[in-house]
């Protein structure tokens, strides 16, 4: 009786588009998941939202990604682009700092894709579920979506 009541997290899509596995990521480090497991979104919009309640963790200089603890305490990369760190932030604008607590769809990134893909670069932007051993699964619905529609179900230990 009382493992039916197990707590869930669900995240929202941070960006509109289609999502995909991690797998289909085109860099070795996302889709072999050297960094851990998740998805990713190949983007349709320009601006990254939070995908759950929290607080960013790290923002990093170069406005290519963010970490974020879930109140549940998952935490999240948020990669946009492929090597984009490469730009150092040309092309992105970040709208949050560490420690900044936000609540699911608080604007994170505005992201121009057409510079970042002028510059040679990807655009996915990737989800990395980097503290597995707080969850027990997860499942997420590969489709096209809107921001900040539920598309994954964290089941949590």
């Amino acid at each position: 009786m009382f493992g039916l009541f197990k707590k869930t997290e669900t995240l929202n899509a941070p960006v509109s588009g289609k999502v995909i596995p991690i797998t289909e990521v085109q860099d070795e480090v996302f889709s072999q998941k050297m960094m851990g497991d998740g998805f990713a979104i190949q983007p349709n919009d320009n601006a990254i939202y939070s995908p759950a309640d929290g607080e960013i963790v790290q923002a990093f200089k170069t406005k290519h990604a963010l970490v974020l603890r879930t109140n549940n305490g998952i935490e999240l990369l948020l990669h946009v682009g492929l090597d984009t760190v490469e730009l150092k932030g040309e092309g992105l604008t970040i709208h949050v700092t560490d420690g900044q607590k936000v609540k699911a769809g608080a604007p994170l990134i505005t992201a121009d894709f057409e510079h970042i893909k002028s510059q040679g670069k990807g655009t996915d932007v990737i989800i990395v579920l980097m503290n597995p051993d707080k969850m027990s699964s997860f499942d997420v619905t590969y489709a096209d979506t809107a921001a900040n529609e539920p598309v994954c179900k964290i089941k949590l230990k």
